[in-house]
């Protein structure tokens, strides 16, 4: 199974502007939260998961999101040249979905952008954070 970006949408008449996203199914979500990065030079990773699905959708700014599959989680390879990248911008309603067996790195491209995560396991259920530092 590899990343897969689930196309949203907008429209936008005289009463405002509606996001939506038709083929996002929240029924394996279990939980909730959002990251705000305070500048964009920070870069949040490399994380992931060798069990647990991770939704992102981005609701202010953008974000791009860097994806790799893990063959040895023990000593991944992290070079991110041959990573997927994943753009996600606040005006459309994209969710992109990370598999298990992935790890992936998070920069905003704006300031006071705002992610959205989704999981599906509640926290605490697992032992499957895999935390690696972002190789300049």
């Amino acid at each position: 199974m590899k990343a897969q970006l689930i196309q949203g949408g907008n429209h936008t008449d005289q009463r405002g502007q509606l996001l939506f996203n038709n083929g996002f199914d929240l029924e394996p979500v279990r939980r909730i939260y959002t990251i705000e990065h305070s500048n964009t030079s920070l870069i949040r990773g490399w994380m992931g998961h060798e069990t647990e699905h991770r939704w992102f959708t981005v609701v202010s700014g953008s974000f791009q999101i860097k994806v790799k599959s893990v063959g040895d989680w023990q000593q991944p390879e992290l070079d991110a040249e041959d990573a997927a990248v994943f753009v996600l911008r606040s005006g459309s309603l994209d969710v992109l979905h990370i598999p298990p067996g992935h790890i992936f790195c998070l920069q905003a491209l704006d300031l006071h952008s705002k992610i959205v995560v989704m999981a599906d396991h509640p926290v605490g259920t697992t032992n499957d954070e895999h935390r690696y530092p972002v190789q300049s």
